[in-house]
């Protein structure tokens, strides 16, 4: 198949630190690219990939301050996209809303996968363009009263050979926190259950410009260095080990979470996960198995009591059969076939498709 990919601007690919979206677009593009498919990623001119790489900036935009209008970069993007559909047998799309207006004005089917959250704001762009294809990244994603044709749910995957497994905890013990440092993430609530139970916290993560007011008056006050750590943003290679030596990751998130690679991540390394119960948490966590998922902050600190009776070898285990790039590469390309093979039947030349293939 000849395939594009669209990643979103604001980070490279792969990203060098913080960036799920971006990381599973460069998993999946060299995947493709490596199953023999012809594959042209469209994405910010710092990636690396297999792939063909075509960009209109020469770097992740979050990079850049001399850029002031990134909505200008996005639409460069689109359209230096779709005035090459022909070129490509089917357009796989990761920039949410702001892709579905350009695909509904091509013959090339585009599929959708939402990597994002919906909004009073982009609902309505949504409801327009509903009967395009698009893909979720967990059930608990959907938002059935949109009436959104979704093709498939494809759990994002990683590569788990690029993560070192811990098969014992560092000591002294310590729990952590890997993510945005921002109200959704539940950084707050990580730092009231280290705080109420008395264990160390490390916490790692980006602070974007929309959260930095809440990091300074909520989050940096209470880092003293001892108990509580604040690392700043950690690089890939910190992830394995800021995880993997870790008695358990912290994922108190208080919003819906579309599906938190954190947690794969560190189930991986071998570190169990203690979760509030939202989003797509009941489908990444195995509970009692994997991790905890929990319904408040009490329950949270309840669970760490548990931590010692789940077997770090089984997290990885779980990862490896559950969330692996292979698994989310195979899934895509069945949902390729099954997208081009409706757009191409309903089109009445039905008979083009063996030869894609």
């Amino acid at each position: 198949m000849k395939i594009a990919q669209i990643a979103p601007l604001w980070e490279r690919v792969p990203p060098p630190a913080y960036g799920g979206t971006e990381l599973v677009v460069g998993l999946l593009t060299d995947g493709l690219v490596k199953r023999g498919h012809e594959v042209t990623l469209f994405a910010s001119g710092d990636s690396t990939t297999l792939a063909e790489l075509v960009s209109v900036h020469p770097r992740a935009l979050r990079l850049d301050d001399q850029v002031k209008e990134y909505g200008i970069y996005d639409m460069l993007n689109l359209s230096t996209v779709y005035e090459r559909a022909n070129e490509f047998d089917i357009i796989h799309s990761h920039v949410g809303c702001v892709a579905l207006t350009y695909a509904s004005l091509v013959k090339t089917p585009t599929v959708h996968t939402l990597h994002g959250i919906f909004t009073p704001d982009n609902e309505k762009l949504f409801k327009h363009s509903h009967k395009q294809p698009f893909i979720s990244i967990s059930q608990s994603q959907r938002e059935p009263r949109l009436n959104l044709n979704y093709a498939a749910t494809v759990y994002n995957g990683i590569n788990p050979n690029r993560y070192t497994f811990h098969p014992e905890p560092d000591n002294p013990p310590y729990l952590a926190f890997l993510g945005r440092i921002s109200p959704e993430k539940g950084p707050h609530l990580a730092i009231e259950i280290a705080k109420r139970s008395g264990w160390k916290l490390k916490i790692a993560g980006k602070v974007d410009p929309i959260d930095r007011e809440f990091f300074e008056t909520q989050i940096k006050p209470l880092c003293d260095g001892q108990q509580i750590e604040y690392l700043g943003e950690a690089k890939h290679e910190d992830k394995s080990v800021l995880l993997g030596g870790a008695f358990a990751t912290l994922f108190p998130i208080t919003w819906r979470e579309p599906f938190g690679l954190v947690m794969v991540e560190s189930m991986v390394v071998g570190t169990p996960v203690i979760a509030i119960n939202l989003g797509s948490v009941s489908e990444v966590i195995a509970h009692g198995k994997t991790g905890y998922i929990c319904n408040t902050v009490d329950e949270c600190i309840a669970a760490l009591e548990k931590v010692p009776n789940l077997s770090r070898d089984a997290c990885h285990q779980y990862v490896v059969e559950k969330f692996s790039a292979e698994r989310m590469t195979t899934s895509y390309e069945e949902v390729y076939q099954q997208v081009m093979a409706e757009k191409y039947t309903q089109n009445g030349y039905a008979h083009q498709i063996a030869g894609v293939f």
